[in-house]
């Protein structure tokens, strides 16, 4: 019997406006940073936010598919599907297993 696999995944539009405000600053400041450390300090804080335990060195990322889906995912998981590198900053566009799987997105 194989077991299904459980993907750390988090819904956006459960966080308070609050807390949807603080995810979105710290990804920002994540997006900008040239340092390592506090790169990986502030995907620890989102996912903290998001409600998620992340190792240290690990990330987070919102979808970012234009069906404008809620999912707080591990961008490394090997059913997501980058949309768009990063281009000069920290963070790519990268779209959930589940978007990725019902409809892939192209830049």
């Amino acid at each position: 019997m194989t077991h299904a696999s459980v993907r750390p995944e988090a819904d956006y539009n459960r966080l308070t406006p609050a807390a949807q405000e603080r995810f979105d600053q710290v990804m920002d400041l994540a997006d900008n940073t040239a340092d390592n450390g506090e790169y990986a300090a502030l995907m620890l804080a989102a996912a903290a936010l998001a409600g998620l335990h992340i190792p240290y060195g690990a990330e987070i990322r919102k979808c970012a598919c234009s069906c404008y889906c809620p999912a707080l995912f591990d961008p490394a998981d090997p059913d997501a599907h980058v949309i768009e590198e990063s281009g000069g900053f920290n963070l790519g566009r990268v779209q959930c297993p589940t978007c990725a799987d019902r409809h892939r997105e192209t830049a």
